[in-house]
């Protein structure tokens, strides 16, 4: 079994997928192939992605189960002690809301100006 999610790709792409693939939601493929059939269809995907982002999930005899291979995209598969995890940049990671900074609004927003007729 393989899980397939793309983001901004070309929309040949994604109709060269569904000749081998279930698109069940807008990027996302499922579908069971043969190893053989799985590496070409990265090689295609990965020729194929331009600017896009890939992600490929598929079974593999590990602890797991499954194994994942990442085109174009920030977060990476790290090894951890034989198990893979996702790699974060630390650029993505939200900031806590004791270090934002913001200006709290004052007065009163356009719409209620005009609600009010001010």
């Amino acid at each position: 079994m393989i899980v397939l999610v793309l983001t901004a790709v070309p929309p040949g792409l994604r109709g060269f997928l569904t000749r081998w693939l279930l698109e069940i939601s807008a990027g996302v493929f499922v579908g069971k192939v043969s190893k053989r059939v799985r590496e070409l269809l990265w090689e295609r995907t990965i020729s194929m992605v331009r600017t896009g982002r890939a992600i490929l999930v598929f079974s593999a005899r590990n602890e797991q189960g499954m194994s994942v291979l990442v085109h174009g995209h920030h977060w990476e598969p790290i090894d951890v002690d034989g198990l893979t995890l996702m790699l974060r940049p630390a650029d993505s990671q939200p900031v806590p809301a004791s270090q934002r900074e913001s200006a709290p609004a004052t007065g009163w927003s356009k719409a209620a100006r005009r609600r009010k007729g001010y």
